[in-house]
């Protein structure tokens, strides 16, 4: 790539990063990314690793991984000194991840005004089945894209999230639906975090080869993250990537610590939830409760503070439930199999659609969003996640 005439800045540092030997390991990881906070925990390091030596702490206040070998401590493997470097491989927020995706995935880097990532089309779009549009969320999209690639040969199952125990834990686990009726299990929004790709060995142990990942914003950068580097083995039962369009998710005691202290509303009350500038919570009892979301921050997930990405940028297809329609899903197709898809989906009814335009306010929220969120990306990261942001005084 730097021997194009005209390759910019950032083109000529992946260039020269391609050419050279990766030798980075759990030490720059543990340095970089870990300690500085830059992790969202999306667990695309632990199930990377071919050694088994990186955990994972999925208690509130938690959602990291770490390293569990005694033998040069918390900061250092012993397998990466010999050479091992699945962890940094695999991690999207490890240095130049953001343009090693999308030149993957797109053959070149995005511009300064796509603050949202590359993509091909907007649309809104619900599923035409009753039964999924009320289970699902705004409209059902990701369960109705999940039981169609199921039944049309595109994937053998998927990687999602379903809830601890009974319905009102509200406490996410990473799960593998393989059929109509655990996609509509795992339906709906929970706000708070789940590392869906820890389903992997689940998935992997039941015999499914194809798999589609739907995850945040930062676990759907973990695939193409993965390829672009050439992680191997662990990155190959990925063939589709669901984004969900992501600000942030809450650390698990908001249930306690807000919604009940404050407002008295107990989690096994809560029947669903949604944010739509508030946040909204539906109950057992018929009452609907609105939070304003500036008293949810403090439960802000310390892997959220600087995260860049609202719009699952490295999807197939990313979605989302905003602007004024609460009953379709404002998706974005990202590549020609996300497209692909769509429109057959489209064609055979399984899905409506309407051109994106059709609600010029929410394709507005969506960039105002992502720029917000890009605005994050702190000063001593790599600079080229903040192209097309003002420049910091």
């Amino acid at each position: 790539m730097a021997d194009i005439q005209g390759a910019t800045p950032l083109e000529e540092r992946l260039a020269e990063t391609a050419s050279q030997r990766w030798r980075l390991q759990w030490k720059e990881l543990k340095a970089e990314v870990i300690d500085t906070g830059l992790c969202t925990g999306c667990a695309g390091c632990v199930i990377a690793c071919p050694h088994d030596v990186i955990g994972y702490n999925h208690e509130q206040g938690g959602y990291r991984p770490f390293h569990l070998e005694d033998e040069l401590g918390p900061d250092d493997c012993i397998h990466g000194q010999n050479g091992c470097t699945s962890c940094t491989r695999s991690c999207p927020r490890f240095r130049l991840w953001e343009g090693q995706a999308d030149t993957h995935l797109n053959a070149r880097v995005r511009e300064d005004d796509e603050l949202a990532g590359i993509y091909h089309d907007i649309l809104l779009t619900r599923a035409s089945d009753d039964t999924v549009n009320k289970m699902g969320q705004d409209g059902g999209l990701v369960s109705a894209i999940l039981i169609w690639a199921l039944e049309h040969d595109y994937i053998d199952a998927a990687l999602t999230s379903f809830l601890e125990g009974d319905a009102g834990s509200w406490k996410p686990r990473p799960g593998v639906a393989a059929t109509r009726e655990q996609v509509l299990e795992s339906a709906g929004s929970r706000y708070t975090y789940s590392a869906n790709t820890l389903a992997i060995d689940e998935a992997i142990e039941a015999g499914f080869k194809r798999l589609a990942l739907v995850g945040t914003s930062c676990q759907s950068s973990v695939p193409p993250v993965m390829w672009s580097r050439k992680v191997g083995k662990i990155s190959k039962p990925f063939v589709f990537n669901l984004g969900l369009l992501c600000s942030k998710t809450f650390d698990d005691a908001i249930f306690e610590e807000l919604f009940e202290t404050k407002y008295g509303i107990r989690r096994d009350e809560i029947v669903k939830m949604n944010i739509k500038g508030v946040f909204q919570l539906w109950l057992k009892d018929g009452r609907y409760r609105e939070i304003n979301l500036k008293e949810c921050h403090a439960w802000t997930r310390e892997g959220c503070i600087y995260c860049p990405d609202f719009a699952a940028e490295h999807a197939d297809i990313s979605c989302g439930g905003i602007g004024e329609n609460s009953d379709w899903t404002l998706t974005i197709v990202r590549t020609e199999l996300g497209r692909e898809i769509i429109s057959r989906m489209i064609d055979d009814g399984t899905i409506e659609s309407r051109p994106g335009d059709s609600d010029p306010g929410a394709i507005a929220l969506m960039h105002k969003l992502a720029q917000n969120s890009r605005s994050r990306w702190p000063g001593f990261a790599e600079g080229s996640i903040r192209i097309g942001m003002p420049t910091r005084k």
